[in-house]
């Protein structure tokens, strides 16, 4: 009797642990849920702590693992490297990889004639990671999720001495030999860099604290992405910069893009790409920016001299990336065609590349049975470059794979970005270098180079 009286107590201690128990998970993902939504947190310390609790296992799987660095779908099985006929033209890409086999980002200048790797750039990210102040809310993270065996070199531009300047998220220079040559860490800079008239570079940037007023998100709520557009010199500082919340609340009658759904939006805009007017034309003046919003699914030109959103066009892309001017009247546009549905975001169908003539206030698909016989369909990020021979670069990001079409829509190449284990990692927008100042830049690089 005794021995049973022990047993219905234990039982009944174990069911009353496993009550507990419930009730603790309950109240667990309750604080987390409120430290990710609330805007300001009525338990400060107990929700940010169930938090980082909650963070550890995917953290520790950044710290450990390189996985989702590889391409999403593992595709293409019998590419490796590159594939097709080499370019006539001198043509070189500039070619930003993650690298499977080195387990680590590297950038590669490729003659696109041979197909030959004429220099590589490995920066020591560990080493110039040392000088970041970590303290910084963009930056608190960076050892980890930055470090060299995780880092991305974002969308590299190559300098006249050899160097690259790149994002990642703060913004670098680096010299011919990949050691730093400076570093400007006094926002997140991300996504793009595109040069203008006078050798300035812009290129999308979160700035924190966010400039917003606090009526349109919220007291304290520092979890804004607060996208600005930011001027910098070729040395590295800051000359103008301007928040897109506030491009379009003031005076441009915008207040929906940044709260006009039923919910507070943490990341409403998301620029990914802003590219400078470096002449006048009968649409824009010399100074002005196209702007993507990929959260809006929107292209805006905007003055910067007047602050006035000078056009918009919405309805004929789908968290869109890259925009290019082509000529007086054209610009393209590198459509992700990604739609959210019930069971997640999708692309329908394949990438795009949509040009909109501003003379007829048209929009046409450029080469679009070929993107759909390629079967074309990054997801996220993603280019295209429109040549001036009217051929086409494109970079299926996520995939790991680059595709050039000639003007008649056969492919003459593509490149998979596949490592000796078999596995394709992912691209970190690379440049295809073909214009005249590009090609002399290049040659004579590669004359000090030998």
């Amino acid at each position: 009797m005794d021995l049973l009286k022990k047993i219905k107590i234990e039982l009944w201690v174990l069911c009353l642990a496993g009550v507990l128990l419930f009730i603790g998970l309950v109240g667990f993902g309750s604080l987390v849920r409120h430290e990710i939504l609330a805007p300001v947190s009525r338990l400060p310390i107990l929700s940010s702590a169930a938090l980082f609790i909650a963070e550890i296992p995917a953290n520790l799987k950044k710290i450990i693992s390189v996985s989702d660095l590889q391409s999403t779908e593992q595709r293409f099985p019998n590419i490796s490297g590159f594939q097709g006929n080499p370019l006539a033209e001198e043509t070189y890409l500039l070619l930003s990889k993650y690298d499977g086999d080195a387990q680590r980002s590297v950038v590669e200048l490729v003659d696109l004639r041979s197909f030959e790797v004429k220099k590589t750039w490995r920066p020591d990210i560990d080493k110039i990671n040392e000088s970041v102040d970590t303290s910084q809310p963009e930056f608190e993270n960076l050892k980890r999720d930055g470090n060299t065996k995780r880092f991305r070199i974002f969308h590299p531009f190559l300098t006249e001495d050899g160097g690259l300047i790149f994002l990642g998220p703060p913004m670098v220079k680096i010299d011919k030999n990949s050691q730093l040559v400076w570093q400007n860490q006094e926002d997140a800079f991300h996504h793009s860099i595109e040069q203008d008239q006078e050798g300035n570079f812009w290129i999308p940037t979160h700035v924190y604290p966010y400039q917003l007023d606090k009526k349109y998100v919220g007291l304290e709520f520092d979890n804004y992405l607060d996208d600005a557009i930011t001027k910098v010199s070729a040395d590295g500082e800051i000359l103008f910069q301007k928040s897109v919340s506030k491009i379009l609340l003031e005076d441009n009658n915008m207040l929906f893009a940044i709260n006009g759904n039923r919910k507070f939006e943490i990341d409403p805009i998301h620029l990914n790409d802003i590219e400078p007017v470096l002449s006048d034309g009968p649409h824009w003046k010399r100074g002005d920016l196209f702007l993507s919003l990929r959260h809006q699914s929107m292209i805006i030109l905007y003055r910067p001299s007047t602050n006035k959103i000078i056009w918009k066009g919405a309805g004929h892309t789908a968290a869109q990336h890259d925009v290019d001017i082509l000529d007086d009247h054209r610009i393209s546009i590198f459509n992700n065609n990604a739609w959210a549905t019930f069971d997640g975001e999708k692309v329908d169908g394949n990438n795009e590349v949509v040009i909109y003539d501003f003379e007829t206030d048209s929009y046409s698909k450029y080469l679009n049975e070929s993107l759909k016989q390629y079967d074309v369909r990054t997801l996220t990020e993603g280019r295209s470059q429109i040549l001036d021979n009217n051929d086409l670069f494109i970079e299926e990001q996520n995939y790991g794979r680059i595709l050039y079409f000639n003007k008649d829509k056969s492919l003459q190449w593509q490149y998979v970005n596949r490592a000796d284990n078999g596995n394709v990692y992912i691209l970190n927008w690379s440049r295809i270098l073909y214009k005249p100042e590009d090609i002399n830049k290049v040659r004579k690089i590669l004359e000090i180079e030998n």
